[in-house]
């Protein structure tokens, strides 16, 4: 096989036909992991996913199109998931509707709801703590004193 050829190959231009066995050198097929198993080089690696799951730390994000889309907002948010709602691609009318549920929901869940950014809001579960980003007071006297 040529090297343009084989460069195809490697970026799936063109289907690799060379049923070439030495990339295979090792690999047994009774030690091979089950479909649903992940395969993870560390023991000691953890998907991101279900680590952030087993400790709270998931953020959904919802860009609605309609107001059918607030269920699925309101089913995150009791299970405890901060939810950032992203109002851009919505009508007016439909957004302001959006922004009325969340609403009712944060308070009936006695959680927050904060605006990020122009249509687009963040809400927080009760036993969330939302830290501000501001910077702090710097020391007189250092690298950020240029006066």
């Amino acid at each position: 096989m040529g090297s343009v050829r084989k460069a195809s190959a490697w970026l799936g231009l063109v289907d690799d036909n060379n049923n070439d066995e030495r990339y295979y050198d090792g690999y047994d097929d009774d030690e091979a992991e089950g479909p649903g198993e992940a395969w993870v080089t560390d023991p000691r690696v953890r998907v991101a996913a279900e680590s952030a799951q087993e400790e709270g730390r998931r953020i959904g994000t919802v860009t609605p199109d309609s107001f059918r889309d607030a269920r699925g907002i309101g089913e995150l948010f009791r299970s405890g998931v901060p939810v950032i709602i992203n109002l851009t691609s919505m009508e007016p009318g439909d957004a302001k509707r959006v922004v009325d549920f969340a609403a009712g929901l944060t308070f009936g869940l006695r959680g927050s709801i904060e605006r990020v950014a122009t249509r687009v809001f963040l809400l927080t579960p009760a036993d969330t703590l939302i830290v501000n980003g501001e910077a702090t007071s710097r020391p007189s006297d250092g690298f950020f004193n240029q006066s």
